[in-house]
């Protein structure tokens, strides 16, 4: 998927509401499980929003990206420490902190 066309993607759910949930979701999940490491920076997490930190990782593709954060990875735990986490939010939340990174 090229950039632009993941950007109108982006501009359609931000504007006409599809996807909504899945978006409040990932942000919730973030907000309760992966804003402890990602907003500070803990042990090298790529801070929230942080374009230079992530984009080596946004190069591995979202599949790898969401594989990684269901098994963990260094000093990130499987799930993000959060065990009763759903494959789908884990999902949610790493597209939430990807959109937040392009």
């Amino acid at each position: 998927m090229s950039f632009s066309f993941a950007r109108q993607i982006l501009c359609a759910v931000l504007t006409f509401g599809i996807g909504g949930a899945a978006w409040a979701d990932g942000k919730a999940t973030y907000e309760k499980t992966c804003a402890a490491c990602h907003s500070t920076g803990v042990a090298n997490a790529p801070r929230f929003g942080d374009k230079v930190a992530w984009a080596p990782r946004l190069g591995v593709g979202m599949p790898t990206l969401v594989s990684t954060a269901i098994k963990g990875k260094g000093a990130m735990p499987p799930r993000g420490g959060s065990a009763r986490l759903k494959d789908a939010e884990v999902r949610a939340a790493v597209e939430f902190m990807v959109a937040a990174a392009r």
